[in-house]
């Protein structure tokens, strides 16, 4: 399943909402230096659909705050 995020890197708490079936936004604490956001968003997203971390990759947007990510 491919899921499309945008992200808010710096926030003052994790917060997922749904937009739709396949768009969300989500706030982590993290800053976005060092790849530390796109950690915490995929830890995020696992936890939200209760899978492994390792089930979730960004495919795209890697240093964008809109990304793409596959759930295997």
């Amino acid at each position: 399943m491919k899921i499309l995020v945008q992200v808010k890197p710096g926030a003052k708490g994790k917060k997922i909402e749904r937009v739709d079936k396949t768009h969300f936004k989500i706030s982590v604490k993290e800053p976005a230096k060092e790849g530390r956001a796109n950690s915490a968003v995929v830890k995020a997203v696992a936890d939200y659909f209760g899978v492994s971390i390792s089930r979730v990759t960004v495919v795209s947007g890697l240093t964008s705050r809109e990304k793409a990510l596959e759930l295997n």
